[in-house]
């Protein structure tokens, strides 16, 4: 079934054209349902209509594209968000709002069609129930050797520029994969601590202040096992008090 996409860009040559891609995309395929100049005109559509994708420039007058994603989160069913913009350096607050990609214009088909697959991902793994922890895996490709990790061994899932690093008590993996997805398909299992790091929910060892070179003073988790201490950010600080507390 194709994606219904919603395009939200001030500029009518920039909807144009992302339109002209979305009709080249295979596996899936797309369909646009409605393209909107700003983010009123956005929120019109979405409360009329299901989108699976809302593709969300950033620079527009009102309100911003990454304003109109933290709205749409209070959505009942909100659409997967991924910015199409010709600014890079705010691709940092677009995860924030829990994008599931970042796209730069001129936007090439490849990284489109990259994306849709991710977000095409996402709604068939939602569509699915959870699996119990103890038959659960993730699957990892190393140099041709193809292994499984048991949830039940994972510490925390790092997101790292292109990749994802899976670590355990023995080791660490490097997986070819989205956080977003991976939290959707085991948020039984995992809890958020920054927009960078799911950690075990089993392995929370304890809630401490932290100094962090870049941040400054802020909080941390230890984890059972492990040494060095997972930062924190301040809007998943409740969400970890919770899990501590059982």
């Amino acid at each position: 079934m194709a994606l219904r996409v919603l395009i939200v860009d001030d500029e009518p040559l920039a909807r144009t054209r992302l339109r002209t891609l979305l009709g080249d995309c295979h596996a899936p395929a797309a369909m646009v349902c409605g393209e909107a100049g700003n983010a009123s005109e956005a929120m019109v559509l979405l409360q009329r209509e299901r989108f699976d994708l809302a593709l969300l420039d950033i620079h527009m007058p009102g309100s911003d594209g990454l304003v109109l994603a933290n709205t749409l989160r209070a959505l009942p069913a909100p659409p997967a968000v991924v910015f199409v913009t010709a600014y890079a350096q705010h691709a940092l607050q677009a995860f924030d709002v829990e994008a599931i990609d970042y796209l730069t214009k001129p936007v090439r088909l490849q990284r489109l069609q990259h994306a849709l697959q991710k977000v095409d991902r996402l709604r068939g793994l939602a569509g699915q129930p959870a699996e119990a922890d103890a038959e659960a895996f993730i699957l990892i490709q190393d140099r041709g050797r193809t292994e499984r990790v048991p949830l039940a061994q994972i510490l925390y899932l790092k997101a790292e520029l292109k990749y994802v690093t899976v670590r355990t008590l023995a080791r660490s993996y490097i997986l070819d994969g989205a956080l977003n997805e991976l939290e959707t398909r085991h948020r039984q299992h995992f809890v958020r601590v920054h927009r960078n790091a799911l950690v075990a929910r089993k392995a929370l060892r304890a809630l401490e202040k932290h100094h962090d070179p870049e941040e400054g003073e802020g909080w941390a988790v230890r984890l059972h096992g492990l040494d060095e201490p997972l930062a924190v950010s301040r809007r998943q600080l409740a969400a970890v008090r919770e899990v501590l507390a059982g």
